[in-house]
């Protein structure tokens, strides 16, 4: 099929609407998309983001409405019907098998079943030039298990690229990449749209928003409220149609930091099997101060956040809460020593969804005094508990009997703060703790940690996310290979600097800190 010229429409999405029970995930969208250019999708949780591209991909079938790729209809449901039509989707969490080889990756799904025999040497060569037109380095022969995180998406656009694409649909593409990385994700990505190919990609993060794309549409509540020139419009215009109200986030206030609440010295973790899960980690987080923890998804920051949550215990080293060292301490002794956490997952291990809000609330308390007398528990206490904590942290739901798993992702993350704050903890751990959040989410988010920092607690902020570390911190730790650099003064380093530590490039920490700091 000959290529689109620049500029003419490959995709028109008219009238969808996509039901799930009374929940309106899409309401009438109609969307155009043209050869040769990159168009974001901005909105809230649940605006209906990912609803909107899976009936595009084939994963669910539209109620209402109609699909046409490059002039003609595209059938519903049928994920093959896309691919052959030329649209390729890319999530934001990689679907390679990690047993096979780049080459076997790519290749799957594109021979028949029945084939006797493979042209492997063809598509060899044929990826190889993929590989270099697009500037997608990658090593045909080396298995995916072998491969950073940069280099898997690289396999995973050369998949889409293979099948000859010329829609591609990414979904959060820069979620678990250095800002190296995602530069040179971007940098890519221009050079296939001037080849010709359009792209449409999902994202929260302004900042790539406005590097990158041509047009903006904002989808509220289900429905397109807005498409926009990129260079035409601004960071705060996209905000206020994202969530239908000005948004300003929270600024830190400057404070002097109070005595230590958590230190790590030189602590290891065995894994079990060769390099450790955290490698002579040492660390301090102070009273009125955030701690922000940088680093590229693997590298030892689960191991930190369990450490610090009692769920697994030093091999070597020290442990030290308020000035008393601890030892192998549960997650309930952790609690009761002023430890209040924001897990990493909301829906597997911050909540349980088949339970109401408030047994949610008090599930890490509940043999307190103020909910159990004698093995019994106090209900009504429970429920005007939970009362409070709605109507202090703004929880939108029926009440407390609702149960969590109806609740929206920012509301379910609102619901932790509430737990996590309303006991005046020592010591919050909070780990990733907006992500998948929209704009106004993450700023309310910040904003409470914010206040209970100036209350006179401590923040451990583990995130992938440097706009929040930046935002927020204090200072500024960066995790590679289960190791931690020295506390960077947040005035003293920027994205590029932590990008490079992220990636191991300590040699540049000197030169950011002193010699005599990095020696320490």
């Amino acid at each position: 099929m000959p290529p689109t010229p620049p500029g003419q429409p490959v995709l028109r999405l008219a009238g969808i609407t996509k039901r799930f029970g009374p929940l309106v995930a899409n309401d009438a969208v109609s969307l155009e998309l043209h050869a040769g250019e990159m168009l974001a999708l901005l909105g809230e949780n649940g605006a209906g983001k990912t609803t909107l591209m899976n009936i595009l991909f084939g994963h669910y079938v539209a109620d209402e409405g109609t699909v046409e790729a490059f002039g003609k209809p595209l059938p519903p449901g049928s994920p093959r019907a896309a691919l052959d039509a030329g649209i390729g989707m890319v999530h934001q969490h990689f679907t390679l098998a990690d047993n096979l080889s780049v080459l076997d990756n790519v290749m799957v799904g594109t021979e028949p079943l029945f084939r006797l025999w493979s042209d492997r040497g063809a598509a060899k060569r044929r990826l190889l030039d993929l590989s270099e037109r697009f500037g997608l380095a990658v090593r045909p022969d080396a298995t995916v298990a072998s491969l950073s995180v940069g280099e898997r998406q690289r396999v995973e656009i050369l998949k889409a690229l293979y099948r000859n694409t010329r829609i591609l649909i990414l979904d959060e593409p820069t979620a678990v990449l250095t800002p190296q990385e995602a530069a040179g994700l971007f940098e890519t990505l221009r050079r296939l749209t001037a080849d010709g190919l359009a792209v449409v990609f999902i994202s929260h993060k302004m900042n790539e928003v406005f590097a990158a794309s041509d047009r903006v549409a904002v989808l509220r509540g289900g429905r397109l409220v807005a498409t926009r020139r990129t260079a035409a419009s601004t960071p705060e215009e996209l905000a206020e149609l994202m969530v239908g109200r000005s948004v300003k986030p929270p600024t830190p206030a400057a404070m002097e930091p109070g005595e230590p609440v958590l230190a790590l010295t030189r602590v290891t973790v065995a894994s079990g099997h060769g390099r450790p899960l955290l490698d002579a980690a040492s660390l301090t987080v102070r009273r009125h101060q955030v701690v922000g923890i940088a680093g590229v998804s693997g590298n030892g920051q689960s191991a930190l956040a369990d450490l610090v949550s009692g769920l697994i215990h030093p091999d070597d080293g020290r442990l030290t809460l308020c000035g008393a060292e601890v030892g192998r301490a549960d997650p309930a002794d952790m609690i009761r020593r002023g430890v209040a956490r924001i897990p990493e997952d909301r829906h597997a291990t911050g909540l349980v969804g088949a339970m109401s809000v408030w047994e949610n609330l008090i599930a890490e308390r509940h043999r307190d005094p103020a909910f159990s007398r004698f093995g019994v528990l106090r209900r009504r206490a429970a429920r005007a508990h939970a009362e409070t904590v709605i109507r202090e942290f703004d929880v939108r739901c029926p009440g407390p009997d609702a149960r969590t798993q109806l609740l929206s992702g920012g509301n379910m993350q609102k619901l932790i703060l509430g737990r996590t704050l309303a006991h005046g903890p020592q010591l919050i751990l909070a780990s990733q703790p907006t992500r998948g959040l929209d704009v106004g989410a993450v700023s309310y988010v910040h904003g409470r940690l914010l206040e209970a920092r100036a209350q006179g607690a401590g923040v451990l902020l583990i995130s992938e996310d440097l706009d929040e570390i930046l935002a927020v911190s204090d200072c500024i730790a960066v995790m590679y290979h289960g190791r931690i650099t020295p506390l960077l003064p947040h005035d003293r380093v920027g994205v590029g600097q932590l990008g490079l530590l992220m990636a191991g490039h300590w040699d540049i920490l000197p030169d950011i800190i002193g010699e005599s700091a990095h020696a320490s």
